[in-house]
């Protein structure tokens, strides 16, 4: 069983920086795809990134097209943690994300969900 915390979330005014954290439990944490979700009022949750370690210290990382460049997502495998840098914030990106991990990388199930943490971006 995996349990996913995240936090960071808040207010932030368009043009602005935040950094969202999820703090994962678990032995297995390393093997798991981790990734980033979000959902905006009447939206379907959507995929925003996610990384994978493929290697010692080696990770792959995939986004959407609406953040690549103005996301990085990274993982510290040694400290069960995987963070999402957002720059440049869009009101559109204002949603409730979420830290999801994935048990068999790349599969169509997403199989641990944390509970959410709230960005608004202001314009």
């Amino acid at each position: 069983q995996v349990q996913l915390v995240e936090s960071g979330g808040g207010l932030v005014q368009a043009g602005g920086s935040l950094r969202l954290s999820c703090a994962a439990s678990g032995r297995t944490f390393s093997s798991y795809k981790m990734g980033w979700f979000r959902q905006a009022p009447g939206k379907e949750r959507e995929f925003v990134a996610g990384i994978s370690t493929i290697g010692y210290n080696t990770y792959y990382a995939d986004y959407t097209d609406s953040v690549k460049g103005r996301a990085t997502i990274s993982r510290d495998n040694a400290k069960n943690t995987v963070l999402l840098q957002m720059n440049s914030l869009k009101p559109e990106d204002t949603a409730v994300y979420y830290c999801a991990a994935q048990a068999i990388p790349n599969s169509q199930r997403w199989d641990y969900w944390g509970q959410g943490t709230q960005v608004t971006v202001s314009s």
